[in-house]
C-alpha cells in the first residue's frame, strides 16, 4: 500500500503552473506518473498562518487515533472545544482534513513533505 503524500510550501503561481503544464504533457504522451498533491501557499507568512503547531498536533493526532468527532478530538487533546472546532475548519478548507461518511474527522495524508523557498 502506497503512503498519502502531501507537498506543501511555498511556490509562485508560475511555477505552479510550468509544473501543470508539464504533468499534462507527460499525460498526452502517455508516460505513467505518480499522482502528486501540493498546497501551497503565496508566502511562508499565510503558510505558517494555517500550518500552527497546534493544527500539526491536530493533523498528528487524528492520523495516530483515527476519525473522530470535534469534540473526541478537544477531548483527547485536553483543548477548548471552540478552538479545537476552529483549528479543524481552517485545516478542512485547505483540504488537510476532510469528513468521512459518518461525519467524522480523517487526516487522509501519511506524509508532509514540507518546502520552503528562501529565495524567489
Amino acid at each position: 500500500m502506497t503512503k498519502q503524500h502531501i507537498h506543501i510550501g511555498t511556490e509562485t503561481p508560475g511555477r505552479g503552473f510550468d509544473r501543470f503544464v508539464d504533468a499534462w504533457q507527460r499525460a498526452e504522451r502517455g508516460e505513467q506518473t505518480e499522482t502528486e498533491v501540493h498546497l501551497n501557499f503565496e508566502d511562508l507568512s499565510m503558510l505558517l498562518a494555517v500550518i500552527t503547531p497546534r493544527r500539526l498536533e491536530v493533523l498528528k493526532t487524528l492520523r495516530q487515533e483515527g476519525p473522530m468527532s470535534v469534540r473526541a478530538l478537544a477531548k483527547t487533546l485536553a483543548r477548548d472545544y471552540k478552538n479545537v472546532h476552529g483549528d479543524t475548519r481552517a485545516l478542512e478548507e485547505v483540504g488537510l482534513l476532510e469528513r468521512t461518511e459518518s461525519g467524522t474527522l480523517q487526516a487522509p495524508w501519511d506524509v508532509i513533505d514540507a518546502h520552503l523557498s528562501l529565495v524567489a
